[in-house]
């Protein structure tokens, strides 16, 4: 589990997100879900793998987000990769839908957690990055990774 902020309490960060896509804007979204759902996301048992955002009539569904089936669910369980919608405001998923409509642009997750006791996602709109890119990333992780060994060093 992450760090959590007052009444947020983040329980995963999807890192490969930020590095295949330069996220431009970022929208908090509610999401809809069955009751061994919340049970499993509280306790951390979901995966973001090939995860993203679609708007579909006017709606927006969250594809890919696999969440496991709640080990004291028997009957009641979920299917683990069955579309999820998404809840904002119409005007954002308007606003959102006409940023994906251009080329290269994408939704995805960012970021779950709870906030007030409410599971709440992250979504980023963001234009996926070439491989040079993505070296460059990597280049300036590791500079950054050198000078503070450097520092813990000389102190």
């Amino acid at each position: 589990m992450a760090k959590s902020d007052g009444n947020v309490k983040i329980l995963s960060v999807n890192k490969k997100a930020r590095f295949n896509y330069l996220i431009e804007e970022s929208l908090e979204c509610g999401i809809e879900l069955k009751g061994t759902e919340v049970k499993s996301i509280r306790s951390s048992k979901f995966s973001y793998s090939d995860s993203y955002c679609k708007v579909k009539e006017g709606q927006l569904w969250l594809i890919g987000f696999h969440i496991s089936p709640y080990d004291f669910g028997n009957i009641h369980n979920h299917d683990p990769l069955r579309e999820r919608r998404l809840l904002a405001h119409l005007s954002e998923i308007k606003k959102l839908g006409k940023k994906v409509a251009e080329k290269g642009y994408s939704l995805v997750p960012l970021k779950v957690y709870l906030k007030k006791g409410k599971v709440k996602i992250e979504v980023g709109i963001g234009k996926g990055k070439k491989n040079f890119d993505k070296r460059e990333s990597i280049k300036e992780r590791d500079s950054g990774r050198e000078t503070l060994r450097e520092i813990r060093n000389k102190y």
